[in-house]
């Protein structure tokens, strides 16, 4: 079992390093709005600060390294690396689905960062699936001990299970057994999706089944339906799963439509977002975090030092693009003037939940 779990693992780094898995006739729909540039910004760019606070965190910047991989000893250097970056840039940090060492807990050292960590925001990583094979609270509160956690993705990959050799098919009852899992843990729950994105109905739903937040993970970026197409021998199934590269609600419609139906809950914008400036353009439209994975993963498969650099470009180009709008820190970067290309109408101030107790249920706060 361990050399399966640890082979697949192997199988979707290669995969995701060594093939064209992005999504194919979508984008994130970021490059539809643009900014009102500041001829004469008024400000220091030295000075802007993109500081903020979530779920007793500090954060530098309100960027998150989106969770990727686990299971290997090759994952273990991957996210040790990305860790030791997001804690010298103060950034948040995501591992990938703990379902491996939940299997066999020899594979928890690959998950393992807080040693080069200690001060991130790190979330641990559930697959909401497996609450339909008999998981349940132990096994998530493991997935959260076991790496020091101080929140846990709750992710939901319908698409990828029902193309990948061997995948979960039933989702029925779930948002009954989410309920009972966000009422047995002490840390904040968040809803996930993997690249083809939560839309409003599901996101509230998920709200009103007491998770904290909501991580809508739009298309755009990479697929994951593509990432298994490149692992499924049987040719048939491939050819289906490859159908599906397209699929899904783009990043930023998603991320629009979420804010709005739960605007006192953190939304997370990830999915395709692979500079400073589509980060800049998801915070402005009601985003706490702003996620980049992707990208990440060749840096982190080299070095902690190739990470840094990588990630460390993201927060100076959001940084200018901030300075660039005459925001001071990120509440100002939230009134900038945004956009649309189609009409070149400003956009609505679009109000959203960025930190403090008031938008966590409490029953996610017990700690």
């Amino acid at each position: 079992m361990s050399g399966d779990i640890e082979a697949r693992k192997r199988q979707h780094i290669d995969t995701v390093l060594g093939e064209d898995v992005s999504a194919k006739g979508i984008s994130t729909g970021f490059e539809r709005f643009f900014f009102e540039h500041a001829a004469l910004p008024e400000i220091d760019l030295d000075a802007v600060d993109l500081s903020t606070r979530l779920f007793g965190r500090s954060l530098r910047a309100p960027l998150l390294i989106a969770s990727m991989t686990g299971g290997t000893a090759r994952a273990r250097d991957i996210n040790r690396n990305l860790a030791a970056a997001a804690e010298a840039l103060g950034i948040a940090m995501g591992v990938g689905s703990q379902r491996a060492m939940i299997e066999d807990p020899a594979l928890a050292g690959s998950y393992r960062v807080r040693d080069v960590a200690p001060n991130i925001l790190l979330f641990a990583n559930f697959g909401a699936v497996q609450l339909n094979d008999g998981y349940g609270a132990d096994e998530a509160r493991r997935a959260v001990e076991t790496i020091g956690a101080d929140a846990l993705f709750l992710h939901f990959n319908p698409l990828q299970e029902a193309v990948q050799p061997g995948g979960d098919r039933d989702w029925s009852g779930l948002y009954r057994k989410v309920e009972e899992l966000a009422e047995s843990l002490d840390v904040p729950i968040v809803g996930k999706e993997v690249g083809n994105g939560i839309g409003a109905e599901a996101a509230a739903r998920l709200i009103g089944c007491g998770l904290a937040a909501v991580d809508v993970s739009g298309a755009g970026g990479t697929s994951w339906s593509e990432v298994e197409a490149y692992r499924q021998p049987d040719p048939e199934v491939r050819a289906v799963a490859h159908s599906f590269a397209g699929w899904g609600i783009p990043t930023a419609a998603a991320l629009i439509d979420v804010v709005r139906a739960i605007p006192d809950s953190p939304v997370f914008a990830s999915g395709g977002i692979r500079d400073g400036i589509d980060a800049a353009k998801a915070i402005r439209l009601g985003a706490s975090l702003a996620g980049t994975a992707a990208p990440m993963l060749e840096h982190g498969d080299d070095a902690a030092e190739a990470a840094g650099r990588r990630m460390g470009r993201m927060i100076e180009e959001l940084r200018i693009a901030a300075f660039c709008v005459g925001a001071r820190d990120i509440g100002a970067l939230r009134r900038a003037v945004l956009r649309r290309t189609s009409d070149w109408e400003p956009v609505p101030e679009i109000p959203s939940a960025i930190s403090g107790a008031a938008a966590i249920p409490r029953r996610a706060l017990r700690r």
